[in-house]
C-alpha cells in the first residue's frame, strides 16, 4: 500500500443536473460530490464496502462541516484530496478538499467525523487490530501536514 499525502486519486465533473437557478453548482452536490471522494478514499484503505461485506461493520457519520469557497460551474472539471487530521479506536476525523481541476483553486472543503459502527449491534465499536494499524498509517503519513485552516470550524457571523 503506497501512502499519499494528501490522498489525492478522485476527479469528478460537475453535471448539468447539479446546476441550481443561480446557475451554479447546488449546495447538495457537493456533499454527493464529497462523499464520492471518501469511498475513493477509504476503498483504498480498505474500510469502505468491501470492508462492511466482510466484517460487517461500517463508517457512519456523526457530524460534517462543509465550507464553500469558490463556486463550480457546469462542466467544471474537479479533482480531491483527502487528510486525515485524527483518528482513535472507533472514530476518524478527515478533511476532503475539492478543487476546480483546471484553475487549482479551492471550491469547498469538508471535515467529517467518521464513527466505526458495528451494523448488528448498531452502535460503535473499536476498529479490529488490522484496520486500526491501516488507519494510523494513513494518519501518520497525513500528520507531515499542515493542519488545514478550515479544520475545526464553526458557523459564526463577523462582527464588524
Amino acid at each position: 500500500m503506497t501512502l499519499e499525502a494528501p490522498f489525492a486519486r478522485y476527479t469528478d465533473i460537475v453535471r448539468p443536473e447539479w446546476i441550481d437557478y443561480s446557475g451554479h453548482m447546488n449546495m447538495g452536490y457537493y456533499l454527493l460530490a464529497f462523499e464520492q471522494a471518501a469511498i475513493c478514499f477509504f476503498s483504498v484503505v480498505d474500510i469502505s464496502e468491501a470492508y462492511r461485506m466482510r466484517t460487517g461493520h461500517a463508517l457512519f457519520v456523526a457530524e460534517a462541516h462543509i465550507k464553500y469557497e469558490r463556486e463550480l460551474l457546469a462542466g467544471a472539471a474537479m479533482r480531491f484530496e483527502s487528510q486525515i487530521l485524527d483518528a482513535s479506536d472507533k472514530a476518524i476525523d478527515c478533511m476532503h478538499f475539492m478543487y476546480a481541476a483546471e484553475d487549482g483553486y479551492l471550491a469547498a472543503v469538508n471535515q467529517v467525523l467518521y464513527l466505526h459502527i458495528n451494523l448488528e449491534a448498531r452502535r460503535s465499536v473499536p476498529f479490529p487490530d488490522d484496520a486500526q494499524d491501516r488507519i494510523e498509517s494513513w494518519r501518520a503519513a497525513h500528520a507531515i501536514l499542515p493542519r488545514p485552516a478550515q479544520a475545526g470550524r464553526s458557523i459564526s457571523l463577523r462582527k464588524g
